[in-house]
């Protein structure tokens, strides 16, 4: 008898090569001149940055307890984007043979 048998596995939604649009969105995410911080009525501060298609907008995406809080995850933000168009652009040599 020979049994036979099918396996899968699923990390996340399949990985799809970034259109323009979003590496643009990405590129302008990873700029700190389009981010701020508000402090919110209850005494959190909100990171926020610009809508690129309108630049009165602005999208809010943490809080945080301190301002050092916030500036902490701009910045972690903005590194995470920046690897994200560095990645988008392709494969990155790290060492060749000869």
């Amino acid at each position: 008898m020979t049994l036979y048998y099918r396996t899968q596995s699923w990390s996340s939604s399949p990985q799809q090569h970034p259109d323009q649009e979003m590496i643009n969105l990405w590129n302008h995410v990873a700029d700190k001149a389009n981010w701020r911080i508000v402090q919110l009525p209850n005494g959190f501060y909100q990171t926020e940055y610009k809508d690129i298609k309108n630049e009165d907008n602005w999208i809010d995406v943490t809080r945080r307890e301190t301002i050092e809080g916030a500036e902490a995850a701009i910045d972690g933000s903005i590194e995470h984007y920046a690897k994200k168009v560095e990645f988008a652009n392709g494969p990155k040599v790290i060492k060749t043979f000869t």
